[in-house]
């Protein structure tokens, strides 16, 4: 077992308590020489960690997995997932580790996560690590959504690993420490589903609910009053996107959070000029995930979670499909009015 830190975090890791299908437990792979690049002094104190007590290089030891904080039970989470609508049906999470859930502050539970901490079994053959130049741009972006009042994940430090990754070339490596309601993803769901363990799935969709939609559990129906809070919560979040310019470049169904809030900075950027084509991954060759396109393919992405839930809704499949498609076609209406509402905001006019 790896040496620990004591730190004022609160742990209580509520889904390494589910079942041992949807992670794997390990550890991270240690780097050579941890240099802590960037840290956020006031995400910290807001999580409940006295950074105080730590200098730079026990900050830099914890932030890149050499050592863990006391209480973290590190795990790489299982999903699968549709990448540029071809299914996948196991991906997981190759070069990250969640170190554990924080209660923070405000009473709100926090993932605490390691990208690129090296290799797991969902790696496929893949390093298990990440570029320093990736790391600094998730940490710039995430953080400036944030500013902008857009739900997002965050960035709480950023450790240059002392080693190098090989990529087309040769780059310094780097560990990002990503902070999120939720690392659950539409994927998580899917993965689930495609293992046909209608126990896991309710147990998942459980534990969901409870953590992230809670007044769903009193509806008549809890899966679908669950599609329908995470159909409202993307009409706004897309509606967010699109009004600063942002495009998240790679929105396949393992990048969709579950609790609604931009998830996995990769390929992403915000508009210089206005062109709704624009697009910001280099294998996005047909334009899928272009700015303009990004409300049409929220909603198929959420058509892909509604099929997860559809032996939760009714036990008649016909009725099930029926229930989510009417939720499903209720978000171009819901996007459009968040989109309008924001506009008018922007140009100083009353909503219509």
């Amino acid at each position: 077992m790896r040496k620990t830190i004591d730190t004022t975090l609160q742990f209580d890791n509520s889904y390494a308590r589910l079942s041992p299908q949807l992670y794997q437990s390990i550890e991270a792979t240690a780097v050579p020489a941890p240099q802590l690049l960037k840290f956020n002094p006031p995400l910290a104190a807001h999580l409940g960690l006295d950074s105080g007590q730590l200098d730079r290089e026990q900050l830099a030891a914890l932030f890149s997995g050499n050592q863990l904080p006391t209480g973290a039970e590190p795990i790489a989470l299982a999903y699968a997932g549709h990448q540029f609508g071809h299914w996948v049906p196991q991906l997981g999470d190759g070069r990250a580790l969640l170190l554990g859930e924080v209660i923070a502050s405000d009473g709100r539970r926090y993932d605490l996560q390691l990208k690129g901490s090296g290799p797991t079994r969902f790696s496929r053959r893949g390093d298990g690590r990440a570029a320093l130049g990736p790391v600094l741009r998730e940490y710039l972006v995430s953080e400036a959504m944030a500013a902008l009042g857009i739900a997002t994940s965050r960035t709480l430090a950023a450790v240059a690993s002392g080693e190098q990754v090989w990529r087309e070339e040769a780059l310094p490596g780097a560990i990002l420490t990503r902070v999120a309601a939720s690392h659950l993803r539409i994927g998580t769901f899917q993965y689930v589903a495609a293992h046909g363990d209608l126990t896991l799935l309710r147990q998942l969709t459980d534990y969901t609910i409870a953590r992230h939609y809670p007044t769903a559990a009193d509806s008549d129906n809890p899966a679908r009053a669950l599609l329908e809070q995470l159909t409202t919560r993307y009409a706004a979040l897309v509606s967010d996107w699109l009004q600063v310019g942002f495009i998240h470049g790679v929105l396949n169904t393992d990048n969709c959070s579950i609790a609604g809030e931009t998830l996995d900075y990769g390929p992403c950027a915000f508009l210089d000029h206005y062109h709704p084509d624009q697009t910001f991954s280099s294998i996005d060759r047909d334009g899928r995930y272009a700015y303009a396109n990004q409300p049409a393919i929220m909603q198929w992405n959420l058509a892909r979670f509604a099929e997860t839930l559809l032996p939760l809704i009714d036990r008649d499949e016909a009725r099930a499909i029926a229930i989510a498609t009417e939720v499903i076609e209720s978000y171009p209406a819901q996007q459009q009015q968040c989109w309008q509402q924001r506009m008018c905001a922007k140009i100083g006019l009353p909503a219509a």
